[in-house]
């Protein structure tokens, strides 16, 4: 009972026997003399003797008299002073904590705070500050600085108890001796008595002290405060001071005290002095004995016959474990309670001993505020909290309200099991010499807990608290607030505040300035202030001259205006640096509180002076300002090329005239899905088509990508003024704004039009931002105008308008044309093969997998095919079918992501099956499989095919709640509009709406009700519209009716270049025939045997023998096709050139269309930039036929005359990409691809000729030879125009052409070890060997190739020619080639020796060699060559070889020998000492590895076993030259090998040049950029290390994605091991700003996590539950963390709140995550019982059940295990799953049970069949 009173908050007038109970059940015991009181009770028992004699005789059994005393009995359990214990009257020990000028705060026991205010000192002051108010005369008064310091020691009672605002209790203190020694009367003082008392007035000789009894006079003597005083200034009236009564005359009514303070704090209280608990007075020091010793704390005995506690904070902590009971001790009382007779003692050394004192800060300084990590807790004390040992070993302490949230409930076990502690240090506590700490995460997570915790500058958020005449207050915290000044409020002075603020709006601010020591805060609300990009003046220091910042004008003069910024740092504009132009008058320019950007001029830091510029600033910006062309016509159909990306969207330049404009991101698309896609596939220099200017103004231009609202441009359907605005127009706009009451709609031309709340949906709406989305597309209809106001309302519900021309399918056809064209520009970006490989896949693809694992929610699978690709299938996707690891299955794709690299597929056995043709017209039922935004994608039920649909069956469609939403496994009803269409790649085309309300149609409009037209019939019509392409018809029922061009005229009569439907007069009258229907919503061609649709256009003909021919048939598309062949010239009309696909789109009837590529429009390369001029809409062309297509129905054409590629011919290519290895990779007419070499770009070479070519340049080819598929390609002029000039460098086509001695040129294709690497044609490259490459000696081939760059030109000599082996040996000497060296002089090379030079040093080097070898050999030579016996042998034989096969490397080690001698003598020969020399012949081989190749060193040490006898045998036998030959070419085939080896991608580089060489290979491959990150590391570079990654983010194409990320991870890695919290945050912040957020928060919360860093992890995760509170796997990643870290609670909690923020589809499969992991890292039993609720709600989910058992068996007991398969066995489901879940029963029994358990099983199963019948029995 008393637990659960403890939990109510105090309130009213609590009764005795509560009071009693709260403080520990303490019995009273009765104060036998109560003289004080007796006057009280007398009033109190008037009227009420008997309940009073009544209550006097309880009392007597109760309690008793022990002399004179008043005792109490001690108190059962001890703990802390609890603020809920604190009552009026009660007195206590306090510490001056603050002083300030109206009142002071009080340190008290146990951590509590109280406040003094200058009202309770003592009569006396209070009287001088009434005296100061009243009276004129200033007198002589000081203030509480000057009576009180920090530090100094009161007794206080406590006056009053407030509630603050917060809730908290604030403790009102008063140290005015009539409260505090109230319990004492003259009477009972006695000398020796120490009391507290208050100077009343100052005497001659002394002063007279307030001590609080009336009729008693208090008086000190000067001399005793002078001579014993340590402080001997003179005591001032109102100052507290603490006496010893040295004399009690004239019967109490006279006392003289003392001041000594030596003789106070020895003084001890005695029983003799009649201490009671009626006047017992806090500190005072008593003897006492410790009666009972407890966890928690002590009981003592004191004055002979009291009890007092001793609670664990005020024990000696040395001694804690040690008092014995009955050990006496020397106590300080801390606090008295009258009431409930408690009294609390300290035995804390700074309290009891003489001359300590009690220090008001701790020895460590000020640390309150701070975070601390890693701290231990000691000890857990029930009912008052625990204590904490910090890193450093300070002691601190936790109340128990701070062990906990709020309304968390307080499990000490758990708290206390934790081995590490993250708190925060809250206040310390001086009484208690203790910091007291929290450790609440609210608390702990609080950005700002005070206000030194603030800085000028910094943006922060608060709550509106309350509005005041001079401003705002606005809360940061329980704690902090500040003051929003008026003229802050907003960027422009508000009239009324309170019209826009209002009170607990959150709101953001910026701190214009904060003084922690007055706890003053001042904010601003200014946006341009908040907003300001650029950097803020907080000091003067800052502001340099020339520096630009935002400030705000506080002052305007007649000399200037004065600016103040950040933190009170001002400056003064001078009236010439106002403005350009000459003002007189700043006040009537300029207004106080005005923000405005000022440039630094003069600063005098020292001086704080600052003069400041708003003229050089104008200046600034008008002259970077361009002044833009707006030279664009709004409706037009534009290109552009993008300039520039932001957040926001792309600016472009309008081509041809290069005017910039802005395409922002909302406006890329219909589907606001594809917009971010769009936007992240595009990058600068990339060119835009089908763009259309739909406004324009003095500083812009607007560009739109939208279909639909280049559609309503286009048709006209738009109005270009308010004057054309008519009640009832249809418009097609775009949202602009959501507010409260209803949403903006903006249209072209700059028109704005506002839907009411009412007027948005007909649906009801409570909140308009859940109905649209900023950008969104939609159609909106007048129904309103205030032509006074120039505003108009408009209505966006679904049943008040008409679906304009092109929805539905058309919208869908436009959103999936957008996904391809950023699945192929991404492909097209990639290097890689993954991305091309899954742009080519398609929906419904079936695909050969492996499983790679199989989880709960879904499974993954790999193909070899598809290698780094995510493939993954969901749980809806596996229904029904059982997967294994490493199975191999047959899968069905359903999505791909091209940009996440992820492939969506099934497994449904339905959809495996084989596809079932489908009839047009009629309706499916239709189940979704898979949804994508915008996108769904549905199988047609029994039909095993798929399809995609939109989400949204209308631009207007309002989703109020997910219910409303289409999810998987729904099933909708769709309508086959065409059963392959050749825009979804096949896929069915399909149509599906919502069941909505219907609009009423005009008679018009409805032509249901006619009976329509027949096939064949012949009528008459009125021309109405004549297009292009076709005629619009007005037939004579009013419907409309239309003609295609190729329905004309007769097809022998139509021209090349003609336009058909000119011949056609509007307004005429005209003979047709009815041919088939049109869909009016997407103008698709439909023969009339198509079903019947509701509005349809009729499809006619004007031809004359199609009119007369009474037999007139229809005629299938597929027919058609099928009479065409490849080859054949046919007649078609232009209908569409379309620039995002560079196609030109042409039909030849209503119902054939066929595409002609760029390649095979044009003929002349210039034709490329404009191919749309070329060709006008509903031009007569003749075109041959490339390819036909029957699935889907389509073929392609060539203008050219040209439909095949042959060898020998010219034709157009288009640059795919310009690769150095290679030369150009050219995209050529009819798909097919060809390669240039370098060698075959032009007659003349030229230095890097590959600079001359772009992506997308239009070349003219010659086409060589086709080999696999790809095409030769040669560019030479020579070759493409036959009597062009004859080439300077001509082509070499075999090394029969060559001849030694030959001069050529030819370009450097690679420079290794093994030489310089030329290509002299595409097939044929030479070598030229090291010492053939350069006069000039190097040690280092990256010496050449770091001036041979790949592609160099360089003129080269043939030395040799091996036409066997097709090897070229070549020279780049200047001797032989007559040009300069290929290395500069200027390197300071040593020249290589040739010729007689070198014959000479070699002579007499040998000279030398004989010599040293007859002399005595030196030790090191002799250790050395003892060692190697066969390196002194082999010295002897390289006497014996020519100076025709010496290696040049061997002449600088000579030419060193010579140099010193000496040196030889230390070191090992140059053999052994320096880099080993391959062995290379003569001649090499391309064909031979590197395998058989050793170094000279290598191989003398491979025979080295073998004996002196054999080797000298061996060196005599004489080699033929066919061996030797043959050897020479075998160590050339293996510098070849060596050299394929260096160029293998997978050899793993040992040097930072060998990881240079493979990333300009694979620039985007995250694995090498990673192994070149720890490369670095494992040589502790770190700078280079972060370099590296720098490199990596700058060098990866955008493009990839995956592998970008692969790097911020790694970089994040890094910075978590090595760098500080900084750098990490900072790569953090921009990993998200350039990734997916999503998985950068999870990358970097599992680095903290495996990293121990418990608590930044933990933050990280409610940020991300906060930020991505739909997506399902955040909760289960930060649960699965909370139980790794043992916080079961805290993991249940956040259960919870991931069911209210996922929607509740997702709360059972939620539930069921959160008990798996229960089960693995949490509590077993918790787990069970979550899934029994789960399953109790949701018993048939056999699923579930089937994971229950798995768990069970793996962590419950066998009876458990047994309770559970019973349980299941019994559930109401088909036999066939409760015939599984006995095969598993009976498994589990053979595993674990006995025979005996096991017949048990079975005899269940019989019962069961037996009960079942034949059901069970199947």
């Amino acid at each position: 009972m008393a637990s659960m009173e403890e939990d109510f908050p105090r309130g009213g007038t609590a009764k005795k026997a509560t009071e009693r109970k709260i403080v520990g059940q303490r019995t009273e015991v009765d104060n036998l003399f109560q003289q004080s009181n007796e006057q009280v009770d007398a009033k109190k028992r008037k009227g009420g003797a008997r309940d009073e004699s009544k209550k006097l005789k309880k009392q007597k059994t109760e309690e008793k008299g022990v002399g004179g005393l008043t005792l109490n009995t001690a108190a059962k359990t001890v703990e802390i002073l609890h603020a809920k214990n604190v009552k009026e009257g009660m007195l206590l020990l306090g510490c001056v904590k603050d002083v300030s000028d109206f009142e002071m705060t009080v340190g008290l026991p146990c951590g509590l705070q109280g406040f003094l205010s200058i009202r309770n000192i003592c009569d006396s002051y209070t009287k001088l500050l009434n005296d100061q108010l009243d009276s004129l005369d200033t007198e002589e008064m000081y203030s509480l600085q000057h009576l009180f310091h920090v530090g100094m020691l009161l007794r206080c009672v406590v006056a009053k108890l407030d509630v603050a605002k917060g809730g908290s209790m604030s403790i009102q203190l008063s140290i005015n001796p009539k409260l505090v020694n109230k319990g004492l009367a003259s009477s009972s003082l006695k000398a020796g008595m120490v009391l507290s008392g208050c100077v009343e007035s100052v005497e001659d000789h002394g002063y007279v002290v307030d001590i609080g009894l009336s009729g008693t006079k208090a008086f000190l003597l000067k001399t005793a405060v002078t001579a014993k005083h340590n402080n001997p200034e003179e005591l001032n009236a109102g100052q507290c001071v603490t006496c010893q009564i040295d004399a009690v005359k004239n019967d109490g009514r006279v006392v003289q005290l003392s001041i000594n303070p030596a003789a106070i704090a020895e003084a001890c209280a005695e029983t003799s002095q009649g201490w009671n608990l009626t006047n017992l007075l806090p500190g005072l020091l008593v003897n006492a004995t410790i009666k009972k010793v407890t966890k928690h704390g002590l009981v003592l005995d004191f004055l002979s016959s009291f009890s007092g506690q001793v609670d664990f904070l005020h024990m000696e902590p040395q001694q804690a474990s040690s008092y014995p009971e009955g050990l006496q001790v020397r106590a300080r009382v801390l606090y008295v309670e009258p009431t409930a007779r408690l009294v609390g003692l300290s035995l804390r050394s700074f309290l009891t001993q003489p001359g300590a004192s009690v220090e008001p800060t701790p020895a460590g300084g000020d640390r309150i505020g701070e975070v601390v990590k890693d701290c231990k807790m000691t000890a857990m004390h029930h009912m008052s909290g625990a204590t904490l040992e910090l890193p450093d070993n300070t002691p601190a302490f936790v109340h128990k309200n701070h062990l906990k949230e709020p309304k968390d409930e307080l499990n000490e076990a758990k708290v206390f099991a934790r081995p590490e502690h993250t708190c925060r240090i809250l206040d310390f506590s001086p009484m208690d010499q203790v910091h007291f700490v929290s450790l609440r995460m609210s608390v702990i997570e609080k950005p700002f807990y005070r206000y030194h915790d603030l800085q000028a500058g910094q943006v922060v958020e608060g709550t509106v608290s309350v509005l005041l005449t001079q401003g705002m207050l606005v809360h940061l915290s329980d704690h902090i607030k500040g003051l929003v000044p008026r003229t802050h409020l907003s960027d422009i002075v508000l009239k009324n505040p309170e019209k826009k603020y209002v009170v607990g709006m959150k709101l953001k601010c910026r701190v214009l300035s904060v003084e922690p020591e007055n706890k003053k805060l001042y904010l601003t609300r200014k946006k341009a202030l908040i907003e300001s990009p650029l950097t803020p003046f907080l000091s003067y220091a800052d502001a340099r001259p020339g520096r630009v910042s935002h400030g705000f004008i506080v002052c305007i003069k007649n000399f200037g205006c004065i600016i103040r910024f950040y933190n009170n740092v001002k400056g003064l504009v001078p009236l010439s640096e106002l403005s350009t132009e000459p003002i007189i008058s700043p006040e009537g320019v300029f207004y106080v509180g005005q923000v405005l950007k000022a440039k630094v001029l003069q600063c005098d830091p020292d001086k704080a002076k600052m003069v400041l510029s708003f003229k050089a600033v104008f200046e600034e910006q008008s002259e970077e300002a361009a002044q833009p062309q707006f030279d664009c016509e709004v409706g037009k159909s534009l290109e552009a090329k993008v300039l520039k990306k932001s957040a926001n969207g792309l600016e472009v330049s309008i081509l041809p005239d290069k005017i910039r404009a802005t395409l922002s991101t909302m406006h890329l698309s219909d589907h606001l899905s594809n917009c971010p896609l769009l936007l992240e596939s595009l990058q600068e220099g990339d060119l835009i088509t089908n763009l259309i200017c739909f406004n324009k103004n003095k500083h812009n231009i607007s560009l739109t990508k939208k279909p639909a609202i280049r559609w309503s441009l286009e048709e006209g359907v738009v109005a270009k003024d308010f004057s054309e605005i008519s009640v009832g127009l249809q418009l097609v706009g775009w949202i602009k704004n959501i507010m409260s009451y209803g949403i903006f709609v903006e249209f072209p031309y700059g028109l704005v039009g506002l839907a009411p709340k009412s007027a948005m949906t007909d649906k009801f709406l409570s909140d308009t931002a859940l109905a649209f989305q900023l950008g969104q597309t939609v159609v909106a209809k007048v129904t309103n105008l205030d032509e006074e106001k120039r505003r108009f309302l408009v209505t966006l519900k679904i049943a008040e308008i008409t679906s304009p021309e092109g929805d539905a399918q058309m919208r869908l056809i436009h959103g999936l044309r957008e996904r391809r064209s950023v699945s192929e520009m991404l492909a097209g970006r990639d290097d890689g093969d993954l991305r091309p490989a899954l742009a080519a896949l398609c929906v419904a693809q079936r695909l050969k997998l492996t499983v790679d694992g199989v989880k709960d929610g879904g499974a993954t699978f790999k193909s070899d095919d598809l290698t780094g690709a995510t493939i993954q299938a969901s749980k809806h996707d596996m229904m029904g079918v059982n997967l294994t690891e490493g199975q191999k299955v047959t899968a069905v794709i359903l999505h791909v992501d091209v940009w996440t690299s992820c492939v969506h597929v099934t497994l449904n056995p339905k959809l495996l099956g084989k596809k079932k043709s489908l009839t047009e017209g009629l309706k499916y039922a239709a189940m979704v499989q898979h949804v994508d935004d915008d996108f769904a994608v549905v199988s047609l039920h029994g039909m095993a095919q798929l399809s995609v649909i939109q989400t949204r069956s209308h631009l207007n469609e309002v989703f109020l709640s997910e219910s409303g939403r289409i999810k998987v496994g729904t099933t909708v009803e769709v309508e086959v509009v065409e059963a392959a269409c050749e825009e979804l790649q096949g896929l069915p085309l399909l149509a599906w709406s919502r069941s909505s309300p219907q609009r009423q149609r005009t008679s018009s409009e409805n032509q249901s009700g006619s009976k329509g037209y027949c096939y064949g019939e012949i009528l008459q019509a009125q021309v109405k519209v004549v297009k292009p392409t076709c005629i619009h018809l007005t037939l004579g029922d009013g419907s409309s009716g239309r003609v295609h061009v190729s329905e004309v005229m007769e097809p022998e009569n139509v021209r090349v270049g003609s336009f058909p439907t000119s011949s056609v007069k509007v307004g005429s009258t005209v003979t047709a025939r009815v041919i088939g229907g049109r869909e009016a919503s997407s103008h698709r061609f439909l023969p009339f045997s198509h079903p019947k649709f509701k509005f349809t256009i009729s499809e006619l003909t004007l031809i004359p023998s199609k009119l007369e021919n009474s037999e007139f048939k229809s005629v299938a598309t597929k027919e058609k096709l099928s009479h065409l062949k490849v080859g054949e010239e046919i007649t078609c009309f232009v209908s569409k050139f379309h620039p995002d696909r560079k196609c030109l789109e042409v039909t030849t009837d209503p119902s054939m269309t066929g595409t002609v590529d760029l390649l095979a429009m044009i003929k002349d390369a210039k034709d490329a930039g404009h191919p749309e001029k070329l060709y006008r809409q509903g031009q007569a062309v003749r075109a041959k036929v490339v390819e036909l297509s029957f699935k889907p129905h389509r073929f392609m054409l060539s203008l050219t005359d040209v439909y095949k590629l042959v060898k020998g011919s010219v034709t157009l290519g288009m640059v795919a990409s310009v690769l150095p290895q290679i030369g150009l990779l050219v995209k050529l007419p009819f798909g097919c691809m060809g390669t240039v070499a370098v060698t075959d770009l032009a007659d003349a070479y030229k230095p890097n000729p590959l600079e001359a070519f772009s992506k997308d340049q239009i070349l003219r080819c010659y086409l060589l030879e086709n080999e696999k598929g790809k095409w030769q390609l040669s560019l030479r002029p020579s070759r493409i125009n036959p009597q062009a000039k004859p080439a300077k460098d001509p082509e070499v086509f075999s090394v029969h052409a060559l001849k030694v001695g030959q001069i050529i040129r030819g370009f450097i294709r690679s420079v290794s070890e093994q030489g310089v690497f030329i290509r002299l044609s595409r097939s044929i490259t030479g070598r030229a060997q090291l010492q053939q490459s350069t006069k000039y000696f190097v040690t280092n081939h990256k010496v050449l190739s770091a001036h041979l760059p790949a592609n160099s030109l360089v003129t080269t000599k043939i030395l040799s020619i091996d036409i066997e082996e097709e090897f070229v040996d070549l020279s780049l000497l200047p001797l032989d080639t007559g040009k300069p060296d290929v290395l500069p002089d200027s390197l300071g090379l040593p020249l290589r020796l040739v010729d007689e030079e070198k014959k000479k040093h070699d002579l007499k080097k040998s000279k030398k060699r004989s010599l040293s070898e007859s002399e005595p050999v030196t030790p090191a030579l002799k250790k050395t060559d003892s060692k190697n016996p066969k390196k002194k042998k082999k010295k002897e034989a390289k006497k014996s070889r020519t100076d025709d096969n010496d290696s040049g490397v061997e002449v600088y080690f000579r030419e060193e020998e010579d140099k010193d001698k000496a040196k030889l003598a230390t070191q090992p020969p140059p053999g052994s000492a320096g880099p080993s020399r391959l062995q290379v012949a003569a001649s090499f081989s391309w064909d031979v590895g590197l395998s058989s190749l050793k170094p000279a060193s290598a191989a003398q040490d491979r025979d080295s076993s073998d004996g002196e006898e054999q080797e000298e045998s061996a060196k005599s036998q004489k080699k033929s030259r066919h061996e030797v030959e043959q050897e020479d070419k075998a160590v050339e085939k293996a510098l070849v090998q060596r050299e394929m080896e260096l160029m293998d991608p997978n050899l793993r580089p040992e040097d930072a040049t060998a990881f240079e060489r493979l990333l300009l290979a694979s620039p985007n491959s995250s694995l090498l950029w990673l192994q070149y990150m720890a490369h670095h590391l494992q040589a502790t570079q770190i700078e280079q290390a972060r370099a590296v990654a720098e490199r990596a983010l700058k060098t990866i194409s955008f493009r990839e994605e995956q592998e970008k990320l692969n790097v911020w991870v790694a970089l994040l890695n890094l910075e978590n091991m090595y760098g500080t919290p900084e750098t990490l945050r900072k790569v953090f912040d921009r990993a998200v700003q350039f990734c997916e957020p999503m998985p950068v928060y999870q990358q970097l919360a599992d680095i903290y996590a495996k990293s121990d860093k418990t608590k930044e992890a933990e933050g990280l995760y409610k940020t991300m539950v906060k930020r991505f509170r739909q997506n399902k796997s955040v909760w289960l990643s930060y649960g699965t963390f909370l139980l790794q870290q043992g916080q079961s609670d805290a993991a249940s909690a956040l259960l919870q709140r991931a069911l209210n923020s996922l929607p509740s589809k997702e709360s059972v499969d939620v539930i069921t995550k959160f008990a798996q992991l229960e089960f693995r890292y949490g509590d077993a039993e918790k787990g069970r019982n979550m899934f029994d609720k789960v399953l109790t709600s949701y018993p048939k989910r056999t699923d579930l059940w089937s994971v229950f058992i798995d768990l069970m068996v793996k962590h419950g007991s066998q009876k458990e295990v047994r309770a559970l398969f019973d349980r299941v066995i019994h559930l109401s489901v088909s036999a066939k799953k409760i015939k599984f879940f006995f095969k598993r029963y009976l498994e589990y029994e053979k595993k674990h049970g006995t025979p005996q358990s096991i017949q048990v099983v079975k005899e269940k199963a019989v019962e069961f069949v037996e009960a079942k019948g034949t059901e069970a029995a199947c």
